[in-house]
Order: C-alpha cells, then structure tokens, then sequence
C-alpha cells in the first residue's frame, strides 16, 4: 500500500457517486428531451440533445464500474485519473451540447470535442491499467 492509496480510494468513491448522480441525469435528461423538447426544436437539435444523453450515460455506467475495478487488480491511480477524464467529458461535451440545443448558444461548440477527447484519455487509460501487471 503507498500513501495515495486512501487519496485514490475516495476518488474512486466519488467517481461512483458522480457516475449515480449522472446516470440518474441521464434518465432525467432523455425523458425531457423525448416529452418537453419534442416540436420545440429541430429534428437535428433533438439528435444533437440524444447524442449528449447517451455518451453522458455510457461515461455514467463506466465510473461507477471503475469504481468497483481495483478488486480486479487494476491500478487506483490510474482508475482514478481515468474517472476524472470521464467526469470532465461528461461536463464538457455533453454539458456543451446541451447548452447549444437548449440555449442557441454556438460559440460552445469547440468545447464538445475538448470532451471527446477527455473521454478518449479516459478510455486510453482504463486500457492501459487493464494490460498493466499488477504491482505485488
């Protein structure tokens, strides 16, 4: 055990907690964008606000499973770096995307793909923890 290890458990404690609370917005989300944003705006703005919805579910369900990845032997540190992508992701392209359909606002959209990359490292990461021996 190294001196981080406590630091990188309560990271991995909140990515669950912020992959709860973003999946349940997800739901929320979708269910608002399926019922009130329908003849509101634009087929490509309803498919634009879905697109949002999905990637912020799919980073959801991946911080609340990294949570649960050192059991399997996989590096805290870097679980947790990971995590911090994926939340930064969620805020930054979906939270840009939702901001451009429900506010017009155009000048986020160089943001989205400062996300997308976010979620790009974040994955990248998981790979390398997954490949990587486990320190005995």
């Amino acid at each position: 055990m190294t001196a981080a290890d406590p630091l990188q458990q309560n990271i991995l404690r909140w990515a669950l907690t912020i992959g709860a609370v973003a999946g349940l917005l997800a739901v929320v989300a979708g269910a608002f964008g399926a019922h009130a944003l329908r003849g509101v705006v634009s087929e490509r703005g309803l498919a634009v606000f879905d697109t949002a919805v999905s990637y912020q579910m799919y980073h959801a369900l991946i911080l609340a499973l990294a949570a649960c990845m050192p059991a399997l032997g996989l590096s805290r540190r870097l679980l947790a770096i990971a995590c911090g992508f994926w939340t930064a992701g969620i805020a930054l392209f979906s939270g840009s995307l939702y901001l451009l359909v429900l506010s017009g606002t155009h000048w986020l959209g160089p943001v989205t793909p400062v996300g997308g990359v976010c979620f790009m490292v974040g994955w990248l990461l998981l790979l390398v923890a997954a490949v990587k021996k486990p320190r005995r």
